[in-house]
């Protein structure tokens, strides 16, 4: 039998090999390590050849009848030893680490914090939303020597997988952006929900970590009553307070410090290129943040106004015949609700909606999608198509409603929409971002 080879060896070829990893054949580096990982429709093992064929220095593999040749590395478990080597590497580098997770906004805040603190140091940040199992190793795997900061988003959809990925990054701060009713279907509903994004705040207290928190969300904040926090929010006398002075389009804001000025009159206006109120509270985490570490005002600003939403989040996209307000990367109830809320405030005179399906609700789907009906009724919203087989199952038929993206795209074309602000919002896998395409 072939002896498994330990991570500290395994570090020696990754050092060597310039530090590439790849996991995909479809985008191989010359000279990477290839990791040979399973999923449930497929074995890399069976393509760690053809990995070396195409110039990977070595493959790393777990099944002893690929081990042909010396370039292959045999281990017990590829995924575990990716994850134990990215542990392994991010113990070489003294520098802050900031974990972010959160039912809503993890990507948004994550730009966002990365944009202020990049104005005064070297940071490494989760790269598009890399947050998982995989992606959270490979991440770290980035790490290098010019790094002053790093930021790791952190995704969950069921309990300890927080707790699995804090164990692996070893983060020094953490923020949680909220808590509400995402991947019910996983967690096992709300509860679920706060045990397991609360893990973060549990790890951080075991090391002695800070936590920034929205001392405004109460369930955030009683969450981390035994962490050593630092506080953002408008109601109390926070480590930074905010205000709001958003249009109806974009959001502006003012901040402070508990020991500085307190007349926002005499404060500096922020004006952001972001859409939608609930996003306020995202651009203040990320001044809180800033402060803390240090990063002056005048450039917190800058990194704010400069910053410019993308992947089909806080969009507004202007077409020749409409205005889109694009948030399709996720839904779920809560973000859902607060895009409806929103944009019922907008001051626009022809309005339309195009909702599609939230997934990973499990057996609360039913009522949650008939909530968001409810919700529109409540904010006498009428213009609005209801996309996926979720909200076309739903009892209450006051909205039209379509099966599929592609039957509402048939659809809006036909009816040659125009001169409407148009908001699109729905689950990742539906896609309701190519109905731009006929708008």
């Amino acid at each position: 039998m072939s002896k498994f080879i330990s991570v500290e060896e395994l570090y020696q070829y990754f050092l060597n090999s310039g530090q590439g990893i790849c996991t995909d054949t479809r985008k191989l580096e010359k000279g990477a390590l290839f990791f040979a990982l399973k999923g449930a429709n497929f074995n890399a093992n069976e393509f760690a050849q053809k990995a070396i064929d195409a110039g990977c220095s070595f493959a790393v593999i777990d099944e002893e009848k690929y081990a042909i040749n010396s370039k292959m590395l045999l281990v017990e478990n590829v995924l575990t030893t990716l994850q134990q080597l990215a542990n392994y590497h991010r113990r070489q580098f003294n520098i802050p680490v900031l974990a972010i997770t959160g039912s809503n906004g993890k990507t948004t805040n994550k730009e966002l914090i990365n944009a202020v603190l990049s104005k005064k140091y070297n940071v490494l940040a989760t790269v598009g939303n890399l947050n998982n199992h995989i992606g959270v190793p490979l991440t770290l795997l980035n790490l290098n020597h010019k790094h002053e900061f790093a930021i790791i988003e952190m995704g969950a959809n069921h309990q300890g997988e927080i707790a699995a990925l804090c164990n692996m990054a070893e983060p020094d701060f953490g923020l949680i952006t909220n808590i509400g009713k995402a991947h019910l279907e996983g967690f096992g509903g709300e509860e679920g929900v706060k045990k397991g994004k609360s893990e973060l705040y549990k790890y951080l207290n075991s090391k002695n970590g800070k936590v920034f928190v929205n001392g405004d969300d109460e369930v955030l904040y009683e969450l981390a009553v035994e962490n050593d926090k630092i506080t953002y929010g408008v109601k109390r006398m926070y480590d930074v307070i905010g205000r709001d002075f958003s249009t109806d389009e974009t959001v502006s804001l003012k901040f402070t410090t508990g020991y500085r000025e307190k007349d926002f009159g005499k404060l500096t206006l922020i004006n952001t290129q972001i859409f939608g109120l609930y996003n306020f509270v995202n651009c203040l985490a990320a001044a809180c943040v800033g402060n803390y570490f240090k990063v002056e005002d005048d450039l917190i600003k800058e990194a704010l106004e400069n910053y410019q939403p993308n992947m089909n989040r806080s969009q507004m996209v202007k077409t020749k015949r409409n205005t889109i307000i694009l948030d399709a990367y996720n839904a779920n109830p809560h973000s859902m609700k607060a895009a409806i809320e929103n944009f019922s405030k907008h001051k626009a005179e022809q309005k339309l909606l195009l909702l599609g399906d939230m997934f990973e609700l499990g057996e609360y789907s039913a009522e949650e999608h008939t909530k968001i009906i409810e919700l529109l009724k409540g904010n006498k919203l009428e213009n609005a198509l209801l996309v996926g087989n979720e909200f076309f199952k739903t009892e209450d038929n006051t909205f039209k409603k379509f099966k599929t993206t592609d039957e509402c795209k048939t659809y809006l074309k036909a009816m040659a929409v125009s001169g409407n602000t148009i908001l699109i919002k729905g689950s990742r896998s539906m896609k309701m971002e190519t109905l731009q395409e006929v708008l």
